[in-house]
């Protein structure tokens, strides 16, 4: 799903790092967009406004449709545990995403090219949906013959449910990923609230 809005415009409405959508940062330009966002003249947010940018922040920082965050919630719901935790998870396990945390990718979008394009395999198998539900305990590389510009990442940024070996150039789902895992700042409880109006 290509965002057509500019993302930097995004990141500066929702007033939040999008790391997944953007490797941009707003920097010292942290108010809204538009002629009257610095004048700081908006009304206090309705609790439906706070709920839909919790929504917003997953769709665009995982780059799905509203279709898509649909199936994951009702997923989620059907899981045993907290609705909120199993929905970030199942999002987290999406190849795009774990392409993008290993550091094979900038973004969650050149992620999805990449796996689009044919370029990722898992468990040796190549695998070109993004969306593929990447299990625990499988191995994910780059296919041989394509360029490697593995994005430099610090030990902070990669998740522990996740390893990267420099040797074979592979990485490993470890686990399944925990709540403090999520790539993105967000109350999940306000997104459950949404759904549920």
């Amino acid at each position: 799903m290509p965002v057509r809005t500019p993302r930097l415009r995004i990141v500066r409405r929702l007033g939040t790092d999008l790391p997944g959508l953007t490797r941009k940062t707003p920097g010292s330009r942290t108010a809204p967009p538009g002629q009257h966002g610095a004048a700081g003249s908006r009304r206090r947010a309705s609790s439906y406004r706070r709920s839909l940018e919790e929504k917003q922040k997953v769709r665009f920082n995982y780059g799905i449709t509203e279709r898509q965050m649909q199936r994951y919630l009702s997923r989620a719901r059907a899981m045993d545990g907290v609705t909120g935790a199993n929905l970030l998870g199942l999002l987290e396990r999406r190849l795009d995403n774990v392409v993008f945390r290993l550091g094979l990718a900038p973004t969650i979008p050149a992620a999805r090219q990449l796996v689009s394009h044919g370029h990722v395999l898992v468990g040796g198998a190549r695998v070109d949906r993004p969306g593929y539900e990447v299990a625990p305990g499988a191995t994910i590389a780059r296919r041989a013959g394509v360029r490697d510009d593995r994005v430099a990442l610090g030990a902070a940024r990669l998740p522990s449910y996740l390893a990267w070996d420099e040797q074979s150039a592979t990485g490993r789902m470890l686990a399944l990923p925990a709540r403090a895992d999520a790539g993105v700042v967000v109350d999940e409880a306000l997104i459950i609230e949404f759904y549920a109006r």
